[in-house]
C-alpha cells in the first residue's frame, strides 16, 4: 500500500526543522513521526524543484505542491517487485545466510528492485523485532522533558470552602537535570501551553526539542510511528523554534529524565507542602518556587555540582534565544462554512468570503481574535465578540445583492421614501412599525419604491395615500390600486367624485 502524502503544513514543518533549525534527517523523522527515508525523499523533491529557504511569501500551498509533486511520467508509475518477507525470514535462519546475500539474490531476480537500505528498513518494520534498551546521551541545550506528576496539591476556595486538586507540571533539562515545576488547575490544553510559556521564560532560552508524554493536550493520536500533535501545541513549538519529540506509548525509558524529576519533585516539593493550607493558585506557586530554587541549588551526589551549576555550563550556552514576544494561546478547529457564509465559534458566527460556502476551513481562536484559514491562506480575521449568539459580518464577504440589502437602515429607508412623496413615507413607516423588527418591512418598502419606474412618483404617492387610508400592508395592495386607477381620486387637482345615487343605496344618513 503506497504511503499517504503528507499535508502541506507538515511538509513546511519538515523544511523548517531542516533549514531553520539545522536538524538531522533522523532527528526530523523522530520529531514528525516519519521514517528517515521519507524525510530524505521530501528534501530530495525540494532540491529537484530548485527551491531555496526561506520559501517566498507569495508561494501558497497549491503552488508548492505543484513544484514538489509534478505530474509523474508513465515509467515512474510502474511498481517494483516487493520481496516475500516471510521467505526472507525463513532463509535468514539457515547457517551462513545474511541480509546482504538475500538482497543480492533479490536484485538478481529483479534488477529494477529496491536498494539495500530500503530492503533492511522494511524487513525490520515487517518483523518488528524487540530492540535492546539503549542508554541515552544528552547534549547540552538539546532536550527538555515535560510531564505531569501523579500526585496533586489542594487549594481551598476561601468563599465556599471547596477543595480543588491542582496538577503539578514538571520539566527537566536532559544534560543538567535542571528542573522547573509549577501548579496548574488542570491538564487541559490551555494550562499545558501556558505552563510551557512560563517554563521557557524560566530557562531564559529554548531547547532544540521538547519531549512530552502522550497526553491528549500534546498528542491527539498516540502512535509509535506516526504520532499526531495537537495543532495548538505544534504552533507553540513553531513560535519558539523548537521541535516536539513525543515519547513512544508505554515506553517510560524514552522520558526517564522527567520520570525521575517527577519523583524528586513529589518528594522535595509536594511532601514538604503536604501540611500547608493554600487558598489560591498564586500562593501555591510562590511556595513551589522557593522549594524549586533550593532543589536546583542543592549539590547532587556523584556530580559535585548543583543542577543550577550544570545548567549554567552545559545547557544555558546552547539554548536558542527566546522570541521577541511570548506565545499567545489560541485554539484550532476544523469547520465547514455554512450556506450563509459564516463559521460558528463558541456560539457566535463569523463571516468568510461567500465563495467558500460548504468548504472546510481552519479556525484559529485566541482571546482577542478569530482567524480563518483556507488551504494555508488566511481568508478572514475578526475581533472576537464578547457576547454569544451574535453575528460578525464583513461587507466585502457578502454577495453584491446581500450587500446592497444590508446597507439599508430604517432611517435611510424613510429618507428614500420621503423623496418620492409624503404618503409613501407614511406607508413605509406604517409597514415597518407593524413588524416585530423594522428590517422585516424592508422588502415591502423596496417593492413600493420600485413601482415608481412604472407608474411615476405622483401616482405611487397617491396610491400609498389610499393604502394608508384603508390600512393596506403589502406591495400587492398598492399595485392593485394603481392597476385599477383607484389612486387618481387622491391625486392633487383631481375633481371630487359625487356619491353614486341609486334606489338600492341607503346612504350615509341611514346609519345615524
Amino acid at each position: 500500500m503506497p504511503t499517504e502524502r503528507l499535508s502541506m503544513r507538515r511538509i513546511r514543518d519538515l523544511l523548517r526543522l531542516k533549514f531553520a533549525q539545522g536538524m538531522s534527517d533522523r532527528a526530523i523523522a523522530g520529531s514528525l513521526g516519519l521514517s528517515k527515508g521519507t524525510v530524505g525523499n521530501y528534501l530530495m523533491r525540494f532540491n529537484q524543484a530548485g527551491l531555496s529557504w526561506p520559501l517566498p511569501c507569495e508561494l501558497d500551498d497549491d503552488s508548492l505542491e505543484l513544484l514538489l509533486f509534478p505530474r509523474p511520467s508513465m515509467s515512474s508509475l510502474l511498481t517494483r517487485p516487493v520481496p516475500d518477507w516471510a521467505v526472507m525470514d525463513r532463509e535468514l535462519r539457515r547457517p551462513g545466510v545474511t541480509r546482504a546475500l538475500l538482497w543480492e539474490e533479490y536484485r538478481t531476480q529483479s534488477p529494477d528492485g529496491f536498494g539495500y537500505a530500503w530492503f533492511c528498513e522494511h524487513f525490520d518494520a515487517w518483523k518488528g523485532r524487540v530492540r535492546p534498551t539503549m542508554r541515552q546521551t544528552h547534549v547540552g541545550g538539546e532536550k527538555i522533558f515535560v510531564d505531569f506528576a501523579g500526585d496533586t496539591i489542594d487549594v481551598i476556595d476561601p468563599a465556599t470552602g471547596e477543595v480543588r486538586a491542582m496538577k503539578l507540571f514538571v520539566a527537566a533539562m536532559g544534560a543538567s537535570n535542571y528542573t522547573y515545576a509549577e501548579a496548574v488547575a488542570s491538564e487541559g490544553l490551555e494550562d499545558w501551553i501556558r505552563a510551557h510559556v512560563r517554563m521557557f521564560a524560566f530557562l531564559g532560552g529554548v531547547p532544540k526539542a521538547v519531549v512530552p508524554d502522550n497526553l491528549k493536550s500534546a498528542v491527539i493520536k498516540a502512535d509509535r510511528f506516526d504520532p499526531g500533535l495537537n495543532r495548538t501545541y505544534a504552533e507553540m513549538a513553531a513560535h519558539y523554534g523548537t521541535a516536539v519529540l513525543p515519547a513512544r506509548p508505554r515506553k517510560p525509558r524514552d522520558k526517564a529524565k522527567v520520570e525521575v524529576a517527577v519523583q524528586v519533585a513529589q518528594r522535595w516539593i509536594l511532601a514538604r507542602l503536604r501540611n500547608h493550607r493554600f487558598f489560591s493558585l498564586v500562593e501555591v506557586n510562590i511556595a513551589i518556587r522557593r522549594l524549586l530554587d533550593e532543589l536546583n541549588m542543592r549539590v547532587m551526589r556523584g556530580y559535585c555540582a548543583s543542577r543550577a551549576d550544570l545548567f549554567a555550563t552545559l545547557d544555558r550556552p546552547n539554548l536558542q534565544p527566546l522570541p521577541p514576544e511570548p506565545y499567545v494561546f489560541a485554539r484550532w478547529k476544523r469547520a465547514r462554512v455554512a450556506p450563509d457564509y459564516h463559521v460558528e465559534v463558541d456560539s457566535s458566527w463569523y463571516s468568510v468570503p461567500f465563495a467558500l460556502i460548504k468548504q472546510e476551513v481552519d479556525v484559529r481562536t485566541s482571546s482577542q481574535t478569530v482567524e480563518i484559514f483556507h488551504r494555508g491562506q488566511r481568508v478572514a480575521s475578526h475581533l472576537r465578540t464578547p457576547g454569544r449568539r451574535s453575528h460578525v459580518t464583513v461587507p466585502d464577504h457578502m454577495p453584491s445583492a446581500h450587500r446592497r440589502l444590508g446597507e439599508w437602515t430604517p432611517a435611510r429607508m424613510l429618507a428614500q421614501a420621503t423623496k418620492t412623496g409624503p404618503a409613501v413615507a407614511a406607508f413605509c413607516e406604517m409597514v415597518m412599525a407593524d413588524r416585530p423588527h423594522p428590517e422585516q418591512g424592508f422588502r415591502t418598502c423596496l417593492g413600493v419604491l420600485a413601482l415608481v419606474k412604472t407608474y411615476g412618483p405622483e401616482r405611487v404617492d397617491a396610491a400609498c395615500q389610499r393604502g394608508v387610508t384603508i390600512r393596506a400592508r403589502t406591495v400587492t395592495s398598492i399595485r392593485s390600486i394603481l392597476k385599477t386607477g383607484l389612486d387618481r381620486a387622491f391625486m392633487e387637482g383631481s375633481e371630487e367624485v359625487a356619491p353614486l345615487q341609486h334606489a338600492n343605496i341607503r346612504g350615509g344618513g341611514y346609519y345615524h
